[in-house]
């Protein structure tokens, strides 16, 4: 098993090391390794949870639900069901989010064309 100083942790995972010691504070990142100097120590493992963390920030939970999930991932097997329920829930936010982004999406487009000459000004969408 890898063992990565914090920096290492930082550069990997892509979050600060003020963000590391921010969610180990806050409980996101439960039972960080110390060396003998008293140093934290992040494992493979712990990258990997990052990454989940990344994911969920990412993609708009918030972090009372991210500590939830964590508090609900260290419970073990007799979470599944609420864990699945509380991703399920993020999931359908994320995609009504997609959505929205969609159609505004259309909306630059549809300038974009416009301010190309691709559409008649006036025609279809307001200013």
């Amino acid at each position: 098993m890898s063992a990565y100083s914090p920096a290492q942790t930082a550069e990997k995972s892509g979050f600060s090391i003020d963000t590391l010691r921010y969610y180990e504070k806050i409980g996101l990142l439960p039972g960080i390794a110390r060396n003998a100097s008293g140093r934290r120590v992040f494992s493979d493992d712990d990258l990997q949870w990052l990454g989940m963390l990344r994911c969920l920030r990412e993609t708009g939970m918030p972090i009372a639900e991210m500590l939830r999930y964590t508090e609900l991932a260290r419970g073990g097997t007799g979470t599944v069901a609420e864990r699945l329920e509380l991703l399920q829930d993020h999931d359908r936010r994320v995609e009504a989010r997609i959505a929205r982004l969609r159609e505004q999406q259309e909306h630059i487009q549809w300038k974009i064309r416009l301010y190309s000459g691709g559409v008649r000004a006036g025609a279809g969408r307001p200013a």
